[in-house]
């Protein structure tokens, strides 16, 4: 039991390394409003991924495996989540480059640790690919003979908290560079480049197939 958890921890923090929308909307919402923004973003992540987890221990997320209209519903209306966030970001980076040099240099109103949460539950929410990835990976790792339901509560809970490590640490690197992303050039080009990835991200989305 105790090399199949070895396993499972690695193998859940190989996932969180990869990168995705939830890695371009912590870094955004890091370094346009700080740390308290971009754990905020995290915890709203963790927050859907849960979500997902907890669908695929009592069996939701297979419904988007069995049913192509589901996955097609869900698959839509996560590309349009990801195009609206994508969208503003682009919208912020064009008005903040139209702006008064003066007023360009002062720092946006930093938005509220509820719109950062939020931002980070639906950008989770948003990819049905995390429920199928949920039900097809959890369930490798419960132990023969073991109680199923609760293995997949707890590793579904383990996965999170390494997940949450993981972006935590994203959080912190941005902290300790926060004299550079303060550059309101930098500032604007990451805007420019978060936006354009989540628009990317979205329409790789909405072309994606069942699995």
């Amino acid at each position: 039991m105790l090399s199949a958890l070895i396993a499972f921890a690695v193998a859940s923090l190989l996932v969180s390394m990869i990168p995705g929308p939830t890695t371009v909307v912590v870094l955004r919402q890091s370094v346009r409003a700080g740390r308290s923004a971009g754990v905020a973003t995290v915890l709203g992540n963790e927050t859907g991924w849960l979500v997902w987890c907890l669908a695929a221990a009592f069996g939701l997320s297979a419904l988007l495996l069995v049913s192509e209209v589901a996955f097609d519903v869900m698959r839509i209306a996560g590309a349009t989540v990801l195009v609206w966030f994508g969208a503003r970001m682009l919208w912020q980076a064009r008005r903040t480059a139209r702006s008064d040099p003066s007023v360009a240099a002062a720092s946006p109103a930093p938005p509220s640790l509820w719109s950062c949460y939020r931002s980070g539950l639906l950008t989770n929410l948003a990819n049905p690919k995390a429920g199928v990835f949920a039900l097809s990976f959890l369930p490798q790792f419960v132990p023969e003979g073991a109680p199923v339901l609760p293995m997949l509560l707890l590793l579904a809970v383990a996965s999170a908290l390494i997940d949450l490590a993981w972006y935590l640490g994203i959080v912190r690197l941005v902290g300790a560079a926060d004299g550079f992303f303060k550059r309101p050039a930098v500032r604007r080009y990451l805007e420019y480049l978060s936006g354009t990835l989540l628009i990317g991200l979205a329409v790789r989305l909405a072309l994606a197939s069942r699995p």
